[in-house]
Parts: C-alpha cells; sequence; structure tokens
C-alpha cells in the first residue's frame, strides 16, 4: 500500500500543476484578448473621431436630363447628385429622376457636447452632419430617395479598414448614433446638444451648378451658379 501512494503522488502533483498552468493561461489569454480589444477599439474610435473634423458637407448637383411623359402630362427632371466625403474624396455619384423640378434636400446635424462619452471617448463637441433624403413634395403622390439609410454606417464617414473588426465596431456605434438622433429623450440623457432637421429646396434648372452645403452649426443652403461656357454642350467623362 505504502509504494501505490508514492506512487500517485508525483501523478497528482502533476495533474495539479497542468491544471494551474491551463487555468492561469487562460486568464493571461483572456486578459490579452481584452487588452488587445480595448487598444483596437480605441484606435478605430479614434479614427472615426477624425472623420468629424470637416467644418461642412457639401454635394454638388446638376440637371442631366428633362423629358416630357404625356401619359402624365408632366415634364420628368434627372439631377445627378454628387457627395463628398468629410476629407473632400467625391463619393459614388447618384442620380434621382422626379416628376417635377422643384426638389428639396433633407439634412440631419446632430450636435455633441463634451459630456457624451461613446465607448469610453468623449466627441468633445464635435458633429455630425450628413444628407439625408431627397424629395419633392406633391402631397400623396410625393416623391422621395434615401441618400443615407438608417443604422448603416453613412458614406463619407467609413474608416476604410479591411480588418472584419472594424466594420462591426463601426456598425455598433452607428447604430446607437441613429438611435439617438431619431429619439430625442435618449439624446439628451448621453449629452447631445440637439439634433437639427432641415429641408430647403429649389427649382432645379439645366445649365446651373447647384451646390449643398451644410454647416457644422447647423443649417443647408444650397449655391446656384452658370455652368461655366466651356462645358456646355459637351459630354465630360
Amino acid at each position: 500500500m505504502s509504494i501505490k501512494k508514492k506512487s500517485q503522488k508525483p501523478i497528482f502533483f502533476l495533474i495539479k500543476t497542468i491544471l494551474v498552468l491551463t487555468i492561469i493561461g487562460g486568464i493571461s489569454y483572456q486578459g490579452y484578448q481584452f487588452y488587445s480589444r480595448h487598444i483596437r477599439e480605441k484606435e478605430i474610435l479614434k479614427k472615426m473621431i477624425g472623420r468629424l473634423q470637416a467644418e461642412s458637407r457639401v454635394a454638388e448637383v446638376v440637371v442631366t436630363d428633362v423629358i416630357f411623359n404625356p401619359l402624365i402630362s408632366k415634364h420628368l427632371t434627372t439631377i445627378k447628385f454628387l457627395e463628398y466625403s468629410s476629407d473632400g474624396k467625391p463619393l459614388a455619384p447618384r442620380y434621382f429622376t422626379f416628376s417635377g423640378n422643384i426638389i428639396q434636400f433633407q439634412s440631419l446635424v446632430v450636435r455633441f457636447d463634451d459630456k457624451f462619452i461613446l465607448e469610453g471617448d468623449s466627441l468633445k463637441g464635435k458633429s455630425v452632419y450628413l444628407f439625408w433624403k431627397a424629395f419633392m413634395l406633391d402631397g400623396e403622390r410625393t416623391e422621395e430617395y434615401v441618400i443615407t439609410p438608417v443604422d448603416l454606417v453613412p458614406e463619407g464617414y467609413k474608416v476604410n479598414d479591411k480588418l472584419s473588426d472594424t466594420n462591426k465596431l463601426e456598425e455598433k456605434i452607428w447604430a446607437k448614433f441613429w438611435n439617438y438622433a431619431i429619439h430625442q429623450d435618449k439624446a439628451e440623457l448621453k449629452g447631445i446638444k440637439n439634433a437639427q432637421i432641415e429641408a430647403p429646396g429649389t427649382k432645379f434648372l439645366p445649365g446651373f451648378l447647384y451646390t449643398l452645403k451644410i454647416e457644422h452649426d447647423g443649417g443647408i443652403r444650397i449655391d446656384v451658379s452658370p455652368i461655366p461656357e466651356v462645358l456646355k454642350g459637351e459630354k465630360v467623362l
């Protein structure tokens, strides 16, 4: 019996050591994962907040086609909408066709104060401003195009990081943003100064360049200027 007990002690000690090392290794791995994830989130948040540095969002609009539709006895106006990202780069152009030419653009401006904490980082008074919709009022026949879908990461604010965790984190944060932007009661609790929606419009005619600009402190304006003579009648690629 004494010989059997002596032979079991080393085995028991070895098993105990393995278990302890496994537990310690698991805790260390989890700690490393938590630390890495935290550092990674901080890096992504820093890039996202960097997208809010611009003082305005700009888009340009031109009328590309006007045709008469005899079925509804109206002229159809097609416009080209070209938006620029927060760092001034052009996004993919969009084309909208309306059964009229008095068109409005809806913008959303959300201003945060220093109390707003997003995943541990303050936005420190930055604003998010984006083009939301293009529409033409006509009662029950109102025509509307969505420029920036709710609950998605807006074009022009994307981090453009190839790592998969970036997309997941961006989606998570922007989902919270949309929740705060749309629900004023929740916005107040999160330190949002105001969520402002404006929708000015004008008559869109061929031969003119329309520049839409959302200022960082809210408000959207439409500047109109003639298309340069050198471009008239030309198809520019």
